[in-house]
């Protein structure tokens, strides 16, 4: 598992949470947007965004052994913060209207004072991981999540000269495109209760619904309760860590 993080920058846990669990959280975002799901004539828009979802099935499915053993793996024991609810549903519906937001990018994850957007820096400030956390069943057709594998290599130098200030997405936006460009495309594809666990740095999209069946899924950051430290002895690097200063 750790090997492939840190050579493709992301991991597919199969059923990292149980199916009965996904169902239930699918169940609650139907209810949270107000659409009907066996009347497609109900489905008025390509993406429906919600926030954070603090039922209990939700705070069950972030919180499985499996999940646990995985980011101290790769974040380093004691370096990330339990999760007690799951936030930043992107809802997508099969629909003829195109999606305003499928171009290539890395998450930022902190706001400075002041600032309009999302920022990140060469830190990773305030993300541990990206995750994606399936809630319905994604195939090809259904907008799965468009990733440029091995693409974290490529954002660290990128980043260096802003420093612990950082800098915002949309400012590097067509280098963060242009530098992962070369990579190959995986889909993110898959079944209720899958997860994806992706480096911070990871250069994804997202892409328009061809299928027939909506997707459901979370895309939240894991909180570090630590700072990541690139000035670490080697034997204390996490993989997260470790492939940042690797790409420097």
């Amino acid at each position: 598992m750790v090997r492939g993080f840190m050579e493709n920058g992301f991991v597919k846990l199969e059923q990292a949470f149980p199916r009965d669990v996904a169902e239930e959280c699918a169940q609650l975002l139907w209810a949270e947007i107000g659409v009907d799901p066996h009347d497609r004539s109900s489905w008025a828009k390509p993406v429906y965004w919600v926030s954070g979802m603090a039922q209990e099935p939700f705070e069950r499915a972030v919180n499985t052994p499996r999940l646990h053993d995985a980011f101290d793996a790769l974040t380093g024991a004691g370096r990330w913060a339990p999760r007690a609810s799951l936030g930043s549903f992107p809802l997508r519906f099969p629909h003829s209207e195109q999606p305003d937001d499928a171009g290539w990018h890395v998450e930022g994850s902190y706001r400075p004072p002041g600032a309009k957007s999302y920022w990140l820096n060469l830190y990773s400030k305030d993300r541990a991981l990206l995750m994606l956390f399936l809630f319905t069943e994604v195939d090809e057709p259904d907008a799965p999540t468009r990733i440029r594998v091995g693409s974290h290599l490529d954002i660290p130098p990128l980043l260096r000269p802003y420093g612990e200030r950082g800098v915002s997405m949309f400012r590097i936006a067509d280098q963060v495109e242009a530098r992962s460009a070369h990579r190959p495309i995986a889909l993110a594809t898959g079944n209720p209760g899958d997860v994806y666990l992706c480096h911070p740095f990871l250069v994804h999209a997202a892409q328009p619904h061809h299928g027939h069946k909506p997707r459901f899924m979370a895309q939240p950051p894991l909180y570090p309760a630590v700072p990541l430290d690139l000035a670490r002895a080697d034997a204390d690097l996490s993989p997260v860590e470790r492939t940042i200063r690797d790409a420097l």
